[in-house]
């Protein structure tokens, strides 16, 4: 990081956890399922992807691409009729990247019963600029004990992250190409 970046994101105030919060929630149909009756991993996904996409750019005041995906899991499985509900968070934000938290809940649409939690994912994304470069995002400041949790266990998946691309970089560049 180049000193001129380094004081720009120095500069940036911070943003509570509580100011790109949010909840997307969406009805599942008929042409969500898969083979097996039940609505499509992939589905899920998207939706995971559309609601940590739109916390990371509220956080960052502007555009953000999705870097990476990990750790999704899927708990339940999502049935047609079912009301899910797609809830994001900024956990843990970089100089240019930030982690969004998601936990997907089903509730069935025609009854009073609480929602369930169906599945959950980490995604990483990176604020770009006008011509797509790297941009900085302001520090995330957590809240609660909760977030502060949160944001801990982010450093150490973004850790493991780095470790395991820099491990799969050195193994290739010890092989030959082929």
């Amino acid at each position: 990081m180049t000193d001129q970046a380094h004081a720009a994101h120095s500069e940036l105030p911070g943003k509570p956890t509580a100011a790109s919060r949010t909840t997307l929630s969406h009805i599942m149909t008929a042409g969500d399922t898969n083979l097996y009756g039940t609505v499509h991993g992939g589905v899920i996904m998207k939706l995971a992807d559309d609601a940590a996409g739109a916390v990371a750019g509220r956080h960052s005041e502007g555009p953000a691409v999705t870097a990476s995906m990990d750790e999704m899991v899927f708990l339940e499985p999502v049935r047609v009729g079912d009301l899910v509900h797609v809830k994001a968070q900024v956990n843990w934000t970089g100089r240019t990247s930030m982690e969004v938290g998601v936990r997907v809940l089903a509730e069935r649409w025609n009854e009073s019963t609480p929602a369930t939690q169906v599945g959950s994912a980490y995604l990483v994304f990176t604020a770009i600029d006008e011509g797509g470069k790297p941009r900085s995002v302001p520090p995330v400041v957590p809240e609660t004990d909760q977030d502060r949790r949160r944001y801990q266990e982010a450093q150490i998946r973004r850790t493991h992250r780095l470790a395991r691309r820099r491990a799969i970089k050195d193994l290739r560049a010890a092989r030959p190409a082929g």
